[in-house]
């Protein structure tokens, strides 16, 4: 019998009312004269919305907060980062057997006759004082390269857009664990009051293409509190539905109904002990709160043309990346913990050239305004910036190869991404894989390992952050467990 659906079925209107000491007269004074914090006072709140853990973080941090640029569904790395070279020797070649080693592949390919070898169509050139290669269709943070660590050695284990988009983002292909966002809110906290710790941004796409979905788990808070899951902010009407007071209520009437609503369930906590009750007792006051950090957040009109020409012309459109771009700035400029941009289309089976261009077009001068804003204003030595995918991409052709066109499949083995800011070694590169991108030769690097990296740099030592679920010490690190990449750390 669960004890608390069962308060809540014999619970009558009398009940209610006589047991919670409240009466409609008391209830209307409430309304008459409330001194508490409404949206739009000036005065700020001693109430610590997002406290940490105690103890927490276990030592010293070089960073605060993380702004995780997740490419969903695969970045080619062979076309971006992993420059090959030899590779145009073997075009339409079949992929060597020596290179597979009978190493599973998707059934959108097993099926294929032959496995041809695309060399990329796209122009390399090396960047910066570290020299880094870089593709043509990343001019703009090619000249970030020198704050940047790549890694070129990466590996999953999942072949597949849901387990992998899981596994990066929550530490393991089994859904209903908390994500990456939800860990670092949880034991972290948030230093802003009026922003929710954990937010999450899901731009559109130029390139038409069609994407795989966002799965809610990406941002959720699994096994913890539903306080710790994400809050995705849209880009069309109201950021966030059902913040805003309905007509004809206000800010004052909506404060003393909250106030009233928070002694209840302080009282159903106190018999019960549910900590739901609680979650919802704080997210009632950070919905309030946000009525008027919301519209300020979103309101571009105090930064500097300077500013916006970082991030590109589509940053005053909202929902493109560029807009969703200088918004991750300035959440982390105002507290908040953690920000995911989730951009889709990155899933290119076929007409790959033209699709890739597409999206790096929305997201290559984003990308490097955001870090170049976030140095301008020292805030890169506080935030750490990740960006990748969920795995790279085959390099044998999907479908028909011809000198200008190709599709790839889902690759897991190798692929690359990049960390920068507090704590992250710029103009370094790590790992690598052999003369086909097919396989790490040197320094791989499980995706956990990346976690247990952003961790280091938050000052969380990944092994000791646990909580205690179905009889294990759930870690997002894994319960295997894995090792922040010490030649990434500053």
């Amino acid at each position: 019998m669960n004890l608390i659906e069962e308060h809540a079925l014999n619970l009558t209107r009398r009940q209610f009312f006589g047991s919670s000491g409240l009466r409609i007269g008391g209830v209307a004074l409430a309304l008459m004269g409330v001194d508490g914090v409404f949206a739009g006072d000036s005065e700020p709140s001693p109430v610590v919305m997002h406290p940490p853990l105690p103890g927490m973080p276990h030592f010293a941090a070089k960073a605060k907060s993380v702004i995780y640029l997740h490419m969903n569904g695969g970045p080619a790395q062979m076309d971006l980062w992993d420059y090959k070279p030899k590779l145009t020797e073997f075009f339409d070649k079949d992929l060597p057997e020596t290179v597979r080693m009978g190493q599973r592949i998707t059934t959108m390919t097993s099926g294929q006759s032959r496995l041809p070898v695309a060399p990329s169509m796209f122009k390399f050139a090396q960047h910066g004082q570290s020299g880094m290669w870089v593709s043509e269709l990343l001019p703009h943070t090619a000249k970030c390269v020198d704050d940047i660590a790549l890694v070129k050695s990466v590996h999953t284990n999942a072949i597949n857009h849901d387990p992998a988009c899981t596994f990066v983002m929550t530490g393991s292909e089994v859904p209903g664990k908390p994500s990456l966002g939800s860990w670092l809110s949880y034991g972290l906290g948030s230093e802003s009051n009026d922003l929710p710790g954990f937010v999450v941004l899901t731009p559109n796409w130029k390139s038409g293409a069609a994407a795989q979905a966002l799965f809610s788990r990406m941002w959720s808070s699994g096994f913890l509190a539903s306080k710790y899951t994400g809050v995705v902010l849209r880009h069309m009407g109201d950021p966030v539905l059902y913040v805003q007071n309905p007509p004809g209520v206000s800010a004052k009437n909506r404060r003393a109904m909250l106030d009233t609503l928070g002694e209840l369930n302080r009282r159903t906590f106190a018999k019960f002990n549910d900590p739901e009750t609680q979650t919802r007792i704080a997210q009632y006051e950070m919905a309030f709160r946000m009525q008027t950090s919301v519209p300020d957040l979103t309101n571009l009109s105090s930064e500097s043309q300077a500013t916006l020409d970082l991030y590109g012309p589509d940053v005053t459109k909202p929902g493109t990346f560029a807009a969703s771009a200088l918004l991750a700035r300035r959440l982390v400029e105002r507290g908040v913990r953690v920000v995911k941009i989730l951009h889709r289309g990155w899933d290119q089976h076929g007409n790959l050239p033209r699709d890739l261009r597409s999206q790096c077009e929305d997201t290559d001068k984003p990308c490097a305004g955001l870090l170049m804003d976030l140095k301008r204003l020292g805030l890169l030595e506080s935030t750490v910036v990740v960006w990748g995918g969920e795995f790279g991409r085959t390099v044998y052709s999907q479908g028909k190869l011809t000198p200008d066109n190709y599709g790839r499949d889902h690759h897991p083995r190798n692929f690359c991404m990049w960390l920068a800011g507090g704590g992250i070694k710029g103009g370094v590169v790590y790992g690598e894989t052999d003369d086909f991108s097919y396989n790490v030769v040197q320094d791989p690097v499980h995706v956990n390992d990346v976690n247990a990296t952003i961790l280091q740099c938050l000052g969380i030592d990944g092994d000791r952050f646990t909580v205690k679920f179905q009889g294990l010490d759930q870690r997002l690190i894994g319960v295997e467990g894995a090792k922040p990449v010490r030649a990434l750390l500053a």
